[in-house]
């Protein structure tokens, strides 16, 4: 037979009556489930930002085994072999949907610390824009084809020295008007700066295109159209969708975030749990009587120790809770970090999931319940007798 609980009402009275033990003991569970969330929060946002970059009727194509665009290389000749395939999207003005595009990293000083830090400069067209329905301008205009001006992403324009509407960059060797502000719908675009794809060539000297992005017609056929590319001799590349190659790109700094952030939570989990520990230690000694006139009433040993059991368990979910909420504020947080991928500066913001909530509780939950087992396990091995003779 299931032992019997005493009422919650009860238990939750028991907590509000050591109010200032609860709020402490609840207020250093709450720290590790802050951080426990945040990090979770921080690499969803880093996978949500790279993930939103790309467009799934959209195909990238770099050279094989090169990872990312600042290492792959793609000849005017290979190109035009990629504009040749059958099935690409036309763009209403006699042409296809195929943008060619350099991307090369350029470093910046930041606003306020002045300290450099690599953006993303890519060459594109007003077919690489189409190509990017979620990119609208909020300053400004698009480029000019064949001009030496550029548009910022709005995290770059915010973040980044010289970047802001009507100012003037110099890199690879000539001065870039800045002439636009995009904003790219939180995807890794707001990291970068855009300029026309021919004079993007010609400034860094670049005989190759970095990658090569189309839209097919039918999103269906892409599997024959990369058979067709990858079978090529002539090419050495390799074709993805869109989304897996930025989902791809973000693999690696969101699991190193993850795994350090998971690590310093479990560390800080061990003081949180000793602190639920002492507290309900402290809880028992100070009911010694409270529990020999509860087993004295008929109530059985296993019904003490779920009752104290619950009592952590109630601690750890309020603190639990206090530690997600301080967390989902952190939402409106734009920070930024290096991507190991392309080692340059992405921009984006904490995201909250109702996976992570639910994971941040359950952690909670976890403290709650190590931390409060063994007190628990004692006032359910307490005798009767020497309970009702403690003073």
């Amino acid at each position: 037979m299931w032992p019997e609980l005493l009422p919650w009402s009860y238990i939750a009275r028991n907590l509000w009556v050591r109010r200032v033990t609860t709020l402490l003991t609840a207020a250093g569970m709450a720290l590790v489930v802050y951080v426990f969330a945040t990090v979770l929060m921080m690499g969803e946002g880093i996978r949500a930002t790279l993930v939103a970059t790309g467009r799934p009727d959209n195909v990238m194509v770099l050279r094989k085994g090169s990872g990312a665009e600042i290492n792959s290389a793609i000849s005017r000749a290979q190109a035009g072999i990629i504009e040749s395939l059958p099935g690409l999207a036309a763009n209403g003005q006699g042409g296809k949907m195929v943008s060619r595009e350099p991307v090369v990293l350029n470093t910046l000083p930041k606003r306020g610390s002045l300290k450099p830090s690599n953006i993303t400069v890519r060459g594109t067209s007003e077919v690489g824009l189409a190509l990017r329905p979620q990119v609208h301008f909020i300053k400004g205009r698009m480029f000019r084809p064949g001009t030496s001006e550029i548009v910022a992403g709005q995290a770059v324009a915010r973040g980044f020295v010289g970047t802001g509407l009507g100012e003037t960059l110099r890199f690879a060797g000539r001065e870039w008007l800045v002439v636009g502000i995009f904003d790219a719908s939180r995807s890794g675009f707001d990291s970068e700066i855009w300029g026309d794809s021919e004079q993007m060539m010609q400034a860094f000297r670049r005989n190759n295109y970095s990658s090569v992005i189309f839209k097919l017609s039918d999103p269906s056929t892409f599997d024959k159209a990369r058979a067709s590319l990858e079978g090529d001799p002539r090419l050495t590349l390799e074709a993805k969708p869109e989304v897996q190659f930025y989902a791809e790109q973000s693999e690696m700094l969101a699991t190193f975030i993850r795994v350090l952030g998971l690590s310093l939570s479990v560390i800080f989990s061990i003081g949180a749990i000793v602190g639920a520990m002492i507290t309900m230690f402290a809880t028992v000694a100070s009911r010694v009587n409270e529990i020999g006139t509860l087993r004295a009433l008929g109530f059985r040993r296993q019904s003490v120790l779920l009752s104290f059991m619950a009592e952590s368990l109630l601690l750890s979910l309020v603190g639990g809770v206090m530690g997600l909420a301080a967390a989902s504020l952190m939402q409106a947080v734009n920070i930024s970090t290096v991507n190991f991928k392309s080692f340059s500066e992405l921009a984006f913001q904490f995201t909250l999931t109702p996976m992570i909530a639910l994971q941040a509780i359950l952690f909670a939950l976890v403290m709650g319940l190590l931390g409060g087992f063994i007190p628990a396990w004692r006032a359910a091995r307490l005798q009767i007798v020497d309970c009702l003779r403690a003073n």
